[in-house]
């Protein structure tokens, strides 16, 4: 199964994830702020990342924007999560290289979906 990273700040959803992404066997790691993340990224080069947009100390568009700029993380995924979804924040979330956007709260059947999309190959 997937290495995957979860960016998320509300314990809440993170547990709910922890769950999920246990139960189909992936391997998944936490983190709840923003400030390091793209350090983390570089040193475990997960398969995905699920990136909240709004966490403490730096936004998820700043990450994806920076994850971007590093052409050794070209092959990281980055699956965007937010409770504004918008179609605005989509665009805006896209347009910086994310490769999904997913509106909270979602359906697991939902998430699912789009974990298998990003994990089948190039996006």
């Amino acid at each position: 199964m997937a290495d995957i990273l979860v960016v998320e700040d509300e314990d809440n959803i993170a547990i709910a994830l922890d769950f999920l992404l246990s139960r189909d066997g992936h391997s998944h790691r936490r983190i709840a702020t923003g400030l390091g993340a793209v350090n983390e990224i570089r040193a475990s080069r997960p398969d995905v990342v699920l990136l909240d947009v709004m966490l403490p100390d730096v936004s998820g568009y700043q990450i994806v924007q920076d994850v971007r700029a590093d052409p050794a993380l070209k092959d990281v995924r980055v699956l965007m999560m937010t409770a504004r979804g918008s179609a605005a924040e989509r665009r805006k979330g896209m347009a910086l290289g994310a490769d999904g956007f997913i509106a909270k709260p979602f359906e697991l059947s939902e998430l699912r979906a789009e974990l298998a999309r990003l994990l089948a190959g190039p996006c």
